[in-house]
């Protein structure tokens, strides 16, 4: 085997570049995989012909380049947008929810949207067909105060 793989770089470029993937995958950082790109460089030095001092300095030079200069642009765009942007049920917070069934501190079911949730009031009984709003959000059970009234004059 030993007589075999001075002649083969290339597999052992390719091998090398197989595990940051698979590392990547694992992690999720956008680190191994830059070192991947190294790794691919490498190859391509060793398919060339060059020797192994140059396709060491290839990978070298390449994963460095990638993990400086792309790295950073890449997680800048990975992570694009404002940072208190709410998603899944956090964006029900401070909806109008309208009261299905008498909402109780023990439960009661309104209408969010277009979904019907359980729900426990924060103060008091909400009556079917008062507005509330959503306060927060307790595992599948929306938890809900009386919406102020507004004065119309």
């Amino acid at each position: 085997m030993f007589e075999w793989l001075p002649e083969n770089w290339w597999a052992l470029w390719l091998t090398v570049f197989l595990v940051f993937a698979v590392v990547e995958m694992i992690t999720l950082d956008l680190f191994f995989i830059m070192l991947g790109g190294g790794a691919l460089a490498g190859l391509v030095a060793s398919l060339a012909g060059a020797d192994l001092g140059l396709q060491i300095v290839a990978f070298c030079v390449v994963s460095l380049l990638m993990i400086g200069f792309v790295r950073p642009v890449a997680l800048k765009h990975l992570h694009k947008g404002p940072a208190d942007r709410r998603s899944n049920v956090e964006r029900l917070i401070g909806e109008s929810a309208l009261v299905m069934e008498p909402v109780s501190a023990s439960g009661g079911l309104v209408k969010i949207g277009g979904d019907v949730w359980s729900a426990r009031s924060e103060t008091g009984v909400l009556s079917p067909g008062q507005h509330a709003i959503v306060s927060a959000i307790d595992g599948a059970t929306a938890v809900v105060a009386p919406q102020p009234e507004t004065a119309i004059q």
